[in-house]
This record gives C-alpha cells, structure tokens and sequence, in this order.
C-alpha cells in the first residue's frame, strides 16, 4: 500500500504502476541471470569449478618457476586461503538485506558504495575480468586444438593458429545462444569434469616422464631486473587462477531461496565442494610440474608434455571442452550487462534478434582480439593483477567492512584489511611484470601467423 501511496504521489495511476511492474517483471524473466531460479547446490559445484579452474592452472607450475619453492608455495597457499574467504563473504552478502537479493556484483557494490559510486568502482573492473578471461580463453582454447592437430597428425602440413582460433570461437557463436545460466549447466558440467581431467593428466605424466637429469629450480632470467619482473608476472598468474569471484553472485542468483532456505546454504555447500576440486587440480599440479621440469617449463605445462602421444592429445582435447564451458560461464554476465542495458535503459524491445546481435558481437570481438594477441602468459599477468585482484582478492573485503563496519582491531578487522593490503600489492606489481613480457613477446611476434 505505501508503495502505490509513493508512486500516486509522482502522479501514476494504479493501472500504470501494475503495469511498469509487469514489464519489469517480463524483463527479468527475460535477462539471463534471473531468468531462471531452480539450480540446485550441485550447480553451485561445477559452475564455480569451471569458473575457477581454468586456464590458469596450466600455468601454474611456470608461475612457480618464477617465484621459486618458498614464495610460490607460500603465494599458492595465502591465495587459496584468502579466496576462500572473500568468496564467504560473497555468498553471505547475496541476501543481507531481507527481502532482496543482489543478483549481480555490482548491484552488491551500489548497496556497499552508493548508486553511482558502486556502479563506478565494480562495472569496469568486472568487465576487465570477463571480457578478459573470453579472450585469454580463445586464445587456450586455439592453441589447445592447434597442439592436438600437430599431436595427432604430425605429417600433416602446418595450420596457423588463427584459424584454430576461429574454428574455436565458431563453438561459441552457437553455444552463446542458450538463454541463462541453467540452460549452460550441462555444457558447465562436462568443463569441471574436464578441469579435472586434465590437471590429473598434466601431473601423473609428469611424475610418469620423471625429474628431468639437467633440473635446474633456480630463477630463469639472467638479470636481477628480470627476475624481480617475472616474480611480478607469476602473482599475476597466480591471481588469474583464482578469478571465480567475479561470477559467483550471478551463479548464486539460479539458486531459489526462502527465509527459512535462504539461497546461501546449497551455495556454501558447492563452494566447499568446488574449493576441494580446485585443490586437487591445482597443488598438485603446480609443484610436480615445477618438481620435475624445474625453471624450463612452459608457460602452459600441456605443452612440455609430448608423451605419451595418445594421453597429452586427449589432455588437449579435454582443455578445448573445459575452455568453452568456462567462456560461457563468463560471457553470461556481460551478455546480462550488455541487455539490460539496451532492454531497460534504451528501451530495446526484449527480443531473440537482439540476443542475436548482441551476443554474436561479443563473440567476434573476443575472437578478433585473442587473434591480434594472442601472448598466453604474458596476457594472465596482466589481467591478473589489472582485475582480478581486486575484484577476488579484496573488494569483497572492503564492501564487508563498509557494509558490517566490524569493530576496530577485532578479527573480522584484521583479516580484512590483511587480505585487502596482500591484494593491494598484487594489484600494483603483477600488471608491471605481464605487460614487460608482452613487450617482450611482442618483439618477435608476427601478426595473424
């Protein structure tokens, strides 16, 4: 009653208010991140596996090379520890107010920072990571199909690498019409069951090929400057490995909630879940591949690998299959950005046509710059300290401590702004070391090769 009250006052009538709600309502029921409210805490599990448990993984032994035994187990350690806990955070601020749910980051950082200021502070840093992660993805996913062309038909005359990737980004401009989250579950699946797959692979080959005679685990680089450069890339590495953050409150938004069910416990429990998975994909694999191979892995350890030929194929494969999971996992919030935009600002009318459009668009885009530059590590360190470190490592920290405003000194402060100062530094010195090696990279790089 207060509600019609308010809006009499503006001069609506009953009809028109009923109506507005009855467009919002039709908007929402069309956007893909509420329009569908029946996952189940199983979906919590392998989105967020897929979300996490990427790309980066297979970098991650190279990362160790770069920070050497103690800081890259420490690094590994504090972020997994640390990730953990903003996720927490996450997932208990998705429902704080009753009665409302902050579907999308940054309707989380409007409530946290005011209407401007939060859309401010979260928007372009969310969008960084996402359209990010698409490109870095086009280019794993490329490069993934390329090696497992070369594996299986070595005779074969040589195929360039953009071709790869368009023929990986030809899977998206399908896939990238399913409307929602829980339509991809299926597609989200098959990726966390792959994520597994190939880190398994990737370390039991490793032990199976043995410590390598000419193991060296010192620093690569000849200089003291290149080494502090590439210690700055690998936190970089290290930060893109655990980027699910930027995701998680869209994927809690499919969970359907009541005050006696909130949406928060089947959540938690699949976060837990998927943290146990995202252990065993990436301790292992990060120190036996560095165990083995020492200071000459490559930056993607599937690569080092050649043998056994049949199994490092079929690894490839399964990093192509997860690979394209996850770009949808991360593609559907900009899709949601991008059209709630046009729906709700400019006035589109909610159609499959402008689905068509708007999704194709994202889709040629990301291709077209995963093909322009396509610098695998050096593209990881980059994003990874440019975004992900804030948006994962310590923005949920600071909407906590706006929003809870725990008291001074106590734990809750402490771990806070312990967490905020570990990502602050992330922030600033991994972009620094990711963009120097694209430089490097760059040098001998010839375009669309």
């Amino acid at each position: 009653m207060g509600a019609e009250t308010t809006d009499n006052d503006h001069g609506y009538t009953k009809k028109e208010v009923d109506e507005q709600a009855a467009r919002q309502k039709a908007i929402n029921d069309w956007l893909p991140i509420t329009s569908s409210r029946n996952a189940k805490w199983w979906y919590s599990a392998f989105h967020n596996v897929t979300a996490m448990v990427g790309a980066g993984v297979l970098s991650l032994p190279y990362a160790m090379s770069e920070l050497g035994w103690g800081p890259g187990v420490a690094v590994l350690i504090l972020s997994w520890v640390i990730t953990l806990y903003t996720l927490w955070q996450m997932v208990e601020m998705h429902e704080m107010v009753p009665g409302k749910r902050f579907d999308r980051y940054h309707e989380l950082g409007q409530h946290a920072f005011g209407e401007k200021l939060g859309l401010y502070i979260v928007v372009p840093q969310q969008l960084i990571v996402e359209v990010g992660v698409c490109i870095v993805y086009m280019v794993t996913g490329g490069k993934s199909l390329k090696k497992f062309h070369d594996i299986v038909c070595s005779t074969c005359k040589p195929i360039k690498q953009t071709y790869f990737i368009m023929i990986f980004a030809s899977v998206h401009f399908v896939l990238s019409h399913l409307p929602n989250f829980n339509s991809i579950s299926g597609v989200s699946l098959a990726a966390a069951v792959m994520s597994l797959s190939y880190s398994t692979i990737a370390w039991s080959a490793s032990i199976d090929k043995g410590v390598q005679p000419d193991v060296q685990y010192g620093y690569k680089a000849s200089t003291k400057v290149g080494t502090v450069f590439n210690f700055f890339s690998a936190l970089g590495e290290v930060a893109f490995a655990y980027a699910g953050h930027n995701v998680v409150l869209e994927i809690q938004a499919t969970i359907p909630s009541t005050p006696v069910k909130p949406s928060k416990v089947p959540m938690w429990r699949g976060v837990i879940v998927a943290y146990i998975v995202v252990a065993l994909c990436y301790f292992p694999v990060a120190l036996i591949g560095y165990w083995i191979y020492g200071n000459s892995v490559s930056d993607n350890i599937l690569i080092t690998l050649e043998k056994p030929v049949w199994l490092i194929a079929m690894a490839n494969m399964f990093v192509v299959v997860h690979v394209i999971g996850s770009y949808q996992i991360y593609a559907m919030p900009v899709f949601d950005m991008v059209e709630t935009l046009l729906v709700k600002k400019m006035n589109f009318r909610p159609t499959m046509i402008l689905r068509l459009v708007v999704r194709s668009t994202y889709v040629a885009f990301t291709m077209f710059v995963g093909i322009t530059f396509p610098f695998f590590s050096g593209l990881l360190g980059f994003f990874g300290g440019f975004a992900f470190a804030p948006t994962t490592y310590f923005l949920p920290c600071v909407m906590w401590l706006a929003i809870y405003k725990p008291k001074k000194f106590s734990i809750s402060w402490w771990t806070n702004w312990i967490c905020i100062v570990f990502g602050v530094i992330l922030m600033i010195v991994s972009p620094i070391g990711g963009l120097r090696q694209i430089i490097i990279s760059a040098k001998d790089y010839k375009f669309y090769d």
